[in-house]
């Protein structure tokens, strides 16, 4: 069930070589969100001023919380990194890293920009509109908890782009880019409004015929919108379908939350089960290509052919934080450059491999080498 093979990796390998001259003639524009992003470690014990042990699991901190119900507990948390945060920032500058040229509009600082974006913004063309929200992100080995404080991001509407960065821009950039890509559905409160405002101001004036341009959809977590919401959300990336090749992307945890809306049964969680779930997701949202990526593995639906790909996966990660971004570049990337639906899923998943276990985002250069060395254990050695 897994095409990822020796030989896929190096046709992906020698792909991107070829590739390479073209990446910097891709056009991406982006949005709308923004975050500052403070990666955290929960300590379990503390030996001294500077040694402690971190709590590895999730399901290690939701025991010592179950513990203090009805009592009280505190927690010491241990800043790593500050960081640009929001799945369009890191998705945008993952983009940029890969060599494409991208334009990114989001609230990063308003009316001055958050000097945590600056490095983007020397690789980008950065508009920011409002402020940015703040994120505190506990990292665990199993994953993630991201405290979010959001109120910042309801200034992100379709009377501030207008406003704040301007309507003919906004159509100029969107009438004209490879890749166009909104992310972060549900943390944008008005993101539905702003679709149906592009779709009835914007969307009229493209073609409907000749080349078929990209818009890439993550809805990031919906579990906190109501079914309603969320059923609005999907009939509206439908209706992009007749402008743009559309790609809507989720992690498995969001998979289960479609999966709900629609009164489907998720499975045991195999990957058996995953793919088939996916099938039926992709039945009722008929989008060009649906992409799931759950940890370890990636699988995509397009014309009705499923292909699954294991990743770069490590049990040590460094960063996990933005891997799922990192993700959607490389896949998105993958989509533009013509590749299969099975090597668009290698680029995603190595992608984010090599940012889980980096932390950072790879250059062109750097998945090519990532490819031709691809570990063969999960604890490495990693030879890129």
């Amino acid at each position: 069930m897994n095409q990822n093979t020796p030989e896929l990796r190096s046709q992906t390998a020698a792909a991107l070589e070829s590739a390479r001259p073209r990446l910097s003639q891709l056009q991406a524009f982006l949005g709308l969100d923004g975050f500052v992003d403070e990666i955290l470690h929960v300590v379990d014990k503390r030996y001294s001023a500077e040694r402690y042990d971190r709590t590895p699991t999730i399901a290690r901190l939701a025991e010592r919380l179950a513990a203090a119900a009805g009592k009280s507990t505190n927690l010491e948390l241990v800043t790593q990194l500050t960081k640009l945060g929001g799945n369009g920032p890191i998705m945008g500058n993952a983009l940029a890293q890969l060599g494409l040229r991208v334009t990114y509009v989001g609230n990063l600082g308003y009316p001055n920009l958050h000097p945590v974006f600056e490095e983007f913004a020397r690789r980008a063309e950065v508009h920011s509109i409002a402020p940015p929200g703040l994120t505190d992100a506990l990292e665990f080995e199993d994953g993630k908890i991201m405290l979010g404080k959001h109120s910042s991001l309801k200034e992100i509407t379709w009377e501030n782009i207008v406003q704040r960065y301007g309507r003919d821009r906004f159509a100029a950039k969107f009438a004209s880019a490879d890749l166009v890509a909104f992310v972060n559905w549900t943390m944008l409160p008005y993101m539905s409004d702003i679709w149906a405002a592009v779709l009835r101001e914007i969307c009229p004036q493209l073609p409907t015929h000749g080349p078929r341009r990209t818009l890439f959809f993550d809805l990031a977590d919906p579990e906190k919108r109501t079914s309603e919401d969320i059923r609005r959300a999907l009939d509206l990336i439908l209706e992009f379908r007749r402008y743009f090749n559309v790609i809507l992307g989720l992690n498995e945890k969001e998979a289960y939350e479609i999966a709900r809306v629609f009164g489907l049964e998720r499975g045991d969680g195999s990957r058996a089960a995953v793919a088939a779930l996916a099938r039926e997701i992709h039945q009722r949202v008929p989008v060009h290509t649906l992409v799931v990526h759950p940890v370890a593995y990636a699988l995509c639906v397009s014309e009705g052919r499923l292909s699954i790909v294991d990743g770069l996966y490590t049990t040590k990660p460094r960063l996990t934080t933005g891997a799922g971004d990192h993700f959607n570049s490389g896949f998105c990337l993958g989509k533009l450059l013509g590749f299969s639906d099975d090597q668009a899923l290698l680029t995603g998943v190595t992608t984010s491999g090599y940012y889980v276990i980096k932390a950072q985002s790879p250059t062109v250069d750097d998945l090519i080498r990532a490819l031709r060395n691809w570990p063969s254990t999960t604890s490495g050695p990693y030879l890129f």
